[in-house]
């Protein structure tokens, strides 16, 4: 049986991202402390929640689906629900959207640039232009 540390492993490009996140949340918790703030969510965005919908399936259908139709549906859905374990898991799918458009970003600009360390992972992007954005 192979040694764990000797196993090759293939880093999903999703790594980086959530390493540019955990930096703005350090930053964030930092500046701002641990925030408890009520979640503001009511049954009354379960309208604006189904026009995007209904919007992001008719891009779809044409051929014109973007990432704000994609992340305007899950965060109006987020927005709509207030029982606390499907917020989260509304809330999940926001944030994996969000990462998933920025990956497309980088793919498309071909800036990001992630480095491995000793134990081979992928760090997060160091570029210039990703180290200032998010230092603003």
């Amino acid at each position: 049986m192979a040694d764990v540390a000797e196993l090759e492993f293939e880093v999903p490009p999703w790594w980086a991202v959530l390493g540019d996140v955990e930096r703005e949340r350090l930053r964030q918790d930092a500046k701002w402390g641990e925030q408890n703030h009520p979640d503001g969510t009511h049954d009354s965005y379960t309208l604006r929640a189904e026009a995007e919908r209904r919007l992001a399936d008719n891009a779809a259908k044409h051929g014109s689906l973007t990432w704000r139709h994609i992340l305007a549906e899950e965060f109006y859905e987020a927005l709509a629900e207030e029982d606390p374990v499907k917020l989260r898991a509304e809330l999940i799918q926001v944030a994996a959207v969000a990462a998933a458009w920025v990956e497309a970003i980088d793919r498309r600009t071909g800036e990001c640039e992630t480095s491995e360390d000793e134990s081979g992972y992928e760090s997060a992007c160091e570029c210039d232009t990703h180290l200032k954005a998010l230092s603003e």
